[in-house]
């Protein structure tokens, strides 16, 4: 027998190193392709959506609406991030600009992940279309009423949720499971942020502050989500005065931007609803004649209603007609002298995903809307729409 001094001991267990924080990481993301060019009743060429979609109007063709790549991941236990560009931005006549939409890192306070800190340019939680993602919305562009209150519906600040786990999977699983939920926003959510809108410098020191609360709960066997909020801040805007309208603005352009928004949800399964309303002031030119050239913050309203049916396995993984109709009467406080909008619009659709990887989206829409570009005349006409996503 060998003695047991000779036999050489076993090899000792490898310690187990930490995953690197790269391959944590994942990518994902989509791209919209539009076409708006199709017959319609009443063609008007001098119909113009810039906030929502740069491709209406004369002499535009086909268009890249939104390029988008998310990487996210975490990098901690008690840390994630999410980075998403978009390579589809317009900057003046420059089409397909690689801008930055969100770049922000989730702080965890507590281990089951209840509780977070979101700091960085993101989703500012006010109203439920704003944070769904357009991934996700079945109406081409989101409702003038709600997306007036943020371009691009992002800001730099610092912002709190809350939301314990069980809701949390739920808020997961309304996206997951095609339902058209908006994402994980909270139960409750705080914060503060610039109040410029996005990648635009701070112009004050008068931040902005939003609280929201939103909570899905079943009724019966349907999904339901009732939500509320506001937030309260100063905007900072400059006039553009012509030879014929020397705009002038009041209180030095620093003029208070608030609102208040209540939301309500009945996810389709299979018939579903959908509808938002805010009130508040912003800044905006005004309507009478002793007004008509002074920019000041006066009062606005407005929201959109919405239904929806899902109809599943109907030639590809689901067909979701749908109606929506806007109203909102109110400044655009993003745009040159802030122009004030009466904005009265139809869109019927239909959504088709044909695989999770592909869907097409036809819409027809009904608008009567003020005009983005000097003098801001009142437009009609309609417009027939086709987009093509594809998700990866």
């Amino acid at each position: 027998p060998v003695p047991s001094a000779a036999v050489p001991p076993p090899p000792e267990e490898e310690k187990k190193k930490d995953k690197p924080w790269y391959e944590s990481l994942r990518l994902r993301g989509y791209t919209q392709i539009r076409y708006n060019r199709l017959p319609s009743f009443r063609v008007n060429d001098s119909l113009i959506n810039e906030q929502g979609d740069r491709f209406l109007g004369k002499d535009t063709g086909f268009g890249i609406r939104r390029a988008r790549l998310v990487i996210f991941g975490d990098v901690h236990p008690h840390v994630s991030i999410y980075l998403q560009p978009d390579f589809a931005s317009v900057i003046g006549d420059q089409y397909n600009v690689a801008v930055m939409r969100d770049w922000y890192a989730d702080i965890f306070v507590d281990a089951k992940k209840e509780f977070r800190f979101r700091v960085g340019q993101s989703k500012v939680p006010f109203g439920f279309e704003n944070l769904q993602s357009s991934q996700n919305r079945l109406s081409l562009d989101r409702n003038d009423a709600i997306n007036s209150a943020l371009k691009d519906e992002r800001d730099l600040g610092v912002f709190f949720y809350w939301a314990p786990a069980h809701i949390r999977d739920r808020f997961k699983f309304l996206v997951d499971s095609g339902l058209k939920g908006s994402g994980d926003y909270g139960v409750v959510g705080l914060g503060v942020y610039n109040g410029q809108t996005a990648n635009r410098a701070e112009r004050n020191n008068s931040p902005h502050g939003v609280a929201r609360v939103s909570y899905p709960f079943l009724f019966g066997s349907q999904y339901v989500e009732a939500g509320a909020g506001a937030y309260y801040g100063r905007f900072n805007l400059s006039a553009a005065p012509r030879d014929d309208a020397p705009y002038a603005l009041a209180r030095g352009g620093n003029l208070v931007d608030a609102r208040a928004i209540v939301s309500l949800t009945i996810y389709p399964q299979p018939l579903g609803f959908q509808a938002e309303y805010n009130v508040g002031r912003g800044p905006s030119l005004g309507t009478g004649p002793d007004e008509s050239l002074l920019i000041d913050s006066r009062n606005l309203q407005g929201g959109y209603a919405q239904l929806m049916y899902k109809l599943d396995g109907v030639v590809g993984v689901s067909l979701i007609p749908y109606l929506r109709g806007t109203l909102y009467k109110g400044g655009k406080k993003f745009e040159t002298n802030a122009p004030r909008y009466d904005v009265r619009e139809l869109e019927l659709g239909a959504e088709w995903q044909i695989w999770k990887a592909l869907e097409l989206t036809a819409a027809y829409v009904i608008a009567n809307r003020t005009s983005s570009r000097y003098p801001y005349e009142q437009e009609q006409g309609h417009v027939t729409r086709l987009q093509l996503q594809f998700n990866y």
